[in-house]
C-alpha cells in the first residue's frame, strides 16, 4: 500500500513556474538581447556576489599550484 504525503513545498511547481517567467519575458528577443537579459538577470542576484569571491578564490588557488 502506497502513501502519499502533502508537500508544503513543491520545487518542481516553482521551477515550471520561474521557466515560464522567464520564457514570457524572452519569448520575443533576439539571441543577443536574450543574452543581455541572463547577464543583467544574473549581475543583479543575491549569488552574484558569491559567484564574484568564489572566482576569485579559484584564481588564487590556481595562482598557488603554479
Amino acid at each position: 500500500m502506497t502513501t502519499t504525503k502533502k508537500k508544503k513545498f513543491d520545487c518542481m511547481e516553482v521551477k515550471r513556474k520561474s521557466q515560464m517567467k522567464i520564457y514570457e519575458e524572452i519569448k520575443e528577443m533576439t539571441p543577443e538581447q536574450e543574452i543581455d537579459y541572463f547577464r543583467r538577470s544574473v549581475n543583479k542576484s543575491e549569488l552574484a556576489k558569491w559567484w564574484k569571491s568564489a572566482k576569485s578564490h579559484f584564481e588564487l588557488i590556481e595562482t598557488l599550484r603554479m
